[in-house]
C-alpha cells in the first residue's frame, strides 16, 4: 500500500511550484501593467509609488528564486507552504498600500491567496490565511482612518475626507467575512478533494491486490495438495519405522527431526490453503464490543505481553455484526501480535470503534512501534514476506482474504519510527430486540 503522508507531502511539493511559477507569472503581469501605466500617464519613473512597485516586484522575483532553490533540501514541505503564503498576504497588503489603501481595488488579491491556499493546506490553512488577511486589511485601514499612514505617495488619505467610519467599518467587515467565507467554501471542497482521492487511491490498491492475491491462490491451492499428501504418507511411514525397535539412538533422533520438519511443512501448507482459500464459517450475531474484549483479555494473558504493552480501548457498546467468531479473532490475533512484535521494550497498543457511514463500524489498531519503512508498506500483504525472524508472512495475507470475504479490507498507515494505524470495517446489524 502506498503510504498517503509520503504521497501527500510529494503532492505538496508539485503544488507549491506550481504556485511559485503561477507567482512569477502575476510578478511579470504586474511589472508590465507598471511599465505600460508610467508610459501612458508620462510618470517620472522615480516617482515614490512606481519606485516602490519595481522594488517589490524585484522583491518577489528574488523570493521566488530563493524557493524553487531550496524546495528539494527542505523536509518539512508544510511549514514551507505557510511560510510562502504568510508572505503572500504581506505582498498583498503592500501592493493594496501602494494602491491606495481603502480605495484599492487589488483588495481582492487576498480571496486569491486564501483560495491556493486551500489547495495546498486544505481548511485548517486556508482558515489560518483568512484570519492572517483579515488581521492586515484591518490594521492597514485603521490605521490610514486614523492618519497615521497614507497611501504610499499622497499628502493626506481621501479616506479621512471623504468617508465616514460606518462607511470603513461596513467595508472591513465584508472584507473580512468574505474571507472566512471563500476560506470555509474553498477548504471544505478541498478537503472533500483529498478523501475522495485518498478513497480511489486506496480501493485502486485494493483492486490490484486482490487480482493478485486470486492468481497466486489458484496456483497455492493446487500446490499445497500436491505437497500435503507426499508428506502425510511421509510422515505416516517415518513413525511406523519408529515403533520398530531395531535402531539406535542416533537413528531415532534424526527421525524425530524428520517428523517435527514434516509437521511444520504440514502445518505451511495448511496456511496455504487458508490463504488460497478462507473457510466460509459460520457467520453469527455477535456483540461487537464483548467479542472484542474477549479477545483482548485471551491476548494479554501472555506474561510477557502483559509486562511489557499497555493496551487502552475506546469501544462502543451495543453493537451487533454477522461474523463468524473464529474469523474476528484470527483478524484481530493476527493484528494485535504483529503490532506487539514491532514494539520494542514498552509500548502501547490502542483498540478503537468508530462510527461510519452506510452503517458500518470500523475497528482501528494503533501502535507505538517502530513503523514500517516507505519501501517496505508496499509489500506486507505480499505472500510469505516477512521481516520477522521467525513466521511464514502469511499471517496478513490470510487476514486480507477474510476480510475480502466479508466485503471489507485492510488499510494501513505507517509512519517509520512512529508507528502503525491499521483498521477494517464491519457491517452493523440491526439491534436485536
Amino acid at each position: 500500500m502506498k503510504n498517503i503522508f509520503m504521497s501527500t507531502e510529494r503532492n505538496l511539493e508539485q503544488k507549491l511550484k506550481l504556485l511559485m511559477f503561477f507567482r512569477l507569472i502575476f510578478t511579470s503581469i504586474l511589472l508590465g501593467s507598471t511599465i505600460v501605466l508610467q508610459l501612458n500617464e508620462s510618470v517620472s519613473p522615480l516617482a515614490p509609488p512606481l519606485l516602490f512597485l519595481y522594488g517589490l516586484i524585484a522583491s518577489i522575483f528574488v523570493m521566488s528564486f530563493f524557493y524553487s532553490v531550496t524546495i528539494s533540501s527542505i523536509q518539512h514541505k508544510v511549514v514551507f507552504a505557510y511560510i510562502q503564503i504568510g508572505i503572500d498576504t504581506l505582498v498583498v497588503t503592500l501592493i493594496v498600500l501602494v494602491t491606495g489603501c481603502f480605495l484599492s481595488f487589488f483588495s481582492f488579491l487576498y480571496l486569491v491567496v486564501i483560495i491556493y491556499s486551500s489547495v495546498l493546506l486544505f481548511l485548517n490553512g486556508s482558515m489560518v490565511m483568512a484570519g492572517l488577511c483579515s488581521l492586515q486589511y484591518v490594521i492597514l485601514i485603521s490605521l490610514e482612518y486614523y492618519g497615521i499612514i497614507q497611501p504610499y505617495g499622497a499628502d493626506i488619505s481621501p479616506l479621512i475626507l471623504e468617508f465616514g467610519w460606518l462607511r470603513v467599518l461596513y467595508k472591513v467587515m465584508i472584507t473580512a467575512v468574505a474571507c472566512y467565507a471563500v476560506a470555509f467554501l474553498s477548504g471544505f471542497l478541498s478537503e472533500q478533494t483529498r478523501r475522495s482521492r485518498n478513497e480511489l487511491q486506496r480501493m485502486s490498491e485494493h483492486v490490484k491486490r486482490m487480482e493478485k492475491m486470486a492468481s497466486l491462490g489458484e496456483m497455492a491451492a493446487g500446490l499445497a495438495h500436491e505437497i500435503k499428501n507426499p508428506l502425510a504418507s511421509l510422515s505416516g511411514s517415518i513413525q511406523v519405522l519408529r515403533e520398530e525397535n531395531r535402531h539406535g539412538p542416533e537413528h531415532d533422533n534424526l527421525m524425530r527431526i524428520v517428523l517435527r520438519e514434516t509437521d511444520r511443512l504440514t502445518s505451511l501448507a495448511s496456511d496455504f490453503l487458508l490463504f488460497a482459500k478462507p473457510p466460509a464459517g459460520k457467520r453469527e450475531s455477535i456483540r461487537l464490543d464483548e467479542a472484542i474484549n474477549e479477545i483482548l483479555e485471551l491476548f494479554q494473558k501472555n506474561r510477557t505481553i502483559r509486562e511489557k504493552l499497555t493496551i487502552e480501548r475506546n469501544l462502543i457498546h451495543d453493537i451487533f455484526v454477522d461474523v463468524d467468531p473464529i474469523h474476528l479473532r484470527q483478524i484481530l490475533w493476527n493484528l494485535l501480535l504483529n503490532a506487539a512484535e514491532a514494539i520494542d521494550g514498552e509500548g502501547r497498543i490502542a483498540v478503537d470503534m468508530v462510527h461510519q457511514k452506510n452503517r458500518r463500524i470500523q475497528i482501528v489498531l494503533t501502535d507505538n512501534g517502530e513503523g514500517i519503512s516507505p519501501e517496505n508498506v508496499d509489500a506486507i500483504f505480499d505472500p510469505f514476506y516477512t521481516t520477522k525472524h521467525s513466521g511464514t508472512g502469511l499471517g496478513l495475507s490470510i487476514v486480507y482474504r477474510i476480510l475480502e470475504y466479508y466485503g471489507s479490507r485492510l488499510d494501513v498507515d505507517s509512519t517509520e519510527g512512529q508507528g502503525t494505524l491499521v483498521h477494517f470495517s464491519l457491517k452493523i446489524l440491526t439491534v436485536p430486540e
